[in-house]
């Protein structure tokens, strides 16, 4: 079967993460993250982002913002998100209907937001006609593969914070972005001013599984009941904890989205130059953004299962995951240049 290059999502599991949950598989330990493989866990966590910090694992990336978002919010009060962002196009209004937030979506060229896009929605606090800005949640890396920088995250945090709100970082592909900028992941995300983290492991070679990290903004007894109330509690917590471990213990989780980035650059320094094909967004993590003629659309995506992201400009959207290798992307890019040079 040909490695498809529509999500990374599609890919499979890391062999040392297999191996991990194999290990795990063994004798009885007890329930709901009591047990020596969560502590385990836990502390490597703790070793790069700092021993304050609580940790809570959910099953999905959309329960892990709702457990962030819910941990952190009241009823009455909003988040201030991307327009593009996961919380608000592709979580059927989970945030909404189980985290009880008004999401307030800003238009973004790059699906990054900035100060100055975020400003003119502090308004009506107090005024109890309105709801209440109490997050700004940013993806990282963003829905476009384009990455915020420390000082970038930095800037929505002492805006945030000047105003009462907190930051909420989206880290689907946090791994991504800490690959793709070179830097220490505690400088990004302690340095950047994070709240409440939700840290990606299914995007990045994990069977299931995403991490709540919470360092400012909400107790741990808080996020214990929110993570139950919100089902997203597993009564055999070792078997998704294994996996981290075997992530985080020597820098899988970064060797990982390293490749799949380098992926992505290849592809993308493959097809720029392509007649009728323009990339449309930098290339900063594993997703290329490119429009292309619309008839090679159709044809090359049944080949390849990618997904047209938007119909109306003929932009489609290429990700590239952890085992993607460069046979699988210069495929892609002999198959377009054939299409377009027709």
């Amino acid at each position: 079967m040909r490695a498809s290059l529509g999500s990374d999502n599609h890919s499979g599991v890391h062999p040392a993460v297999l191996e991990a949950i194999g290990r795990a598989n063994t004798g009885h330990v007890p329930a709901y993250g009591n047990d020596p493989y969560t502590a385990e866990a836990v502390a490597h966590f703790r070793s790069l982002l700092g021993e304050e910090i609580d940790v809570a694992f959910t099953f999905n990336g959309t329960g892990a913002n709702v457990v962030c978002l819910a941990s952190v919010c009241r009823p009455w009060e909003s988040v201030i998100c991307a327009a593009t962002a996961h919380v608000n196009v592709d979580e059927c209004a989970a945030p909404e209907r189980i985290a009880n937030v008004k999401l307030v979506p800003v238009a973004t060229p790059d699906g990054k937001l900035t100060p100055e896009l975020v400003r003119p929605h502090l308004t009506g606090f107090g005024f109890e006609h309105h709801a209440q800005p109490r997050v700004i949640s940013v993806s990282q890396a963003t829905e476009y593969g384009t990455v915020y920088t420390q000082g970038e995250l930095r800037a929505l945090a002492d805006l945030a914070h000047t105003h009462g709100l907190l930051l909420h970082v989206d880290g689907a592909r946090l791994a991504n972005a800490v690959a793709s900028l070179g830097c220490d992941v505690r400088d990004l995300v302690v340095g950047g001013g994070v709240d409440v983290l939700s840290w990606g492991g299914t995007k990045n070679g994990m069977l299931a599984g995403e991490a709540v990290v919470v360092l400012h903004g909400a107790p741990a007894d808080v996020l214990a009941f929110v993570r139950k109330q919100s089902c997203q509690l597993a009564s055999k917590m070792r078997f998704i904890a294994a996996q981290f471990s075997a992530m985080l213990a020597d820098g899988l989780w970064l060797e990982n989205a390293a490749h799949a980035n380098a992926m992505a650059t290849r592809l993308a320094e493959a097809v720029a130059a392509l007649p009728g094909v323009t990339v449309t967004q930098r290339v900063e993590a594993n997703e290329v953004f490119a429009t292309l003629p619309p008839d090679v659309i159709g044809p090359l995506a049944e080949e390849f299962g990618f997904y047209t992201w938007d119909e109306a400009r003929g932009e489609v959207r290429w990700v590239t995951s952890f085992d993607t290798t460069p046979d699988d992307v210069d495929a892609l890019a002999d198959a377009l240049y054939r299409a377009v040079s027709r």
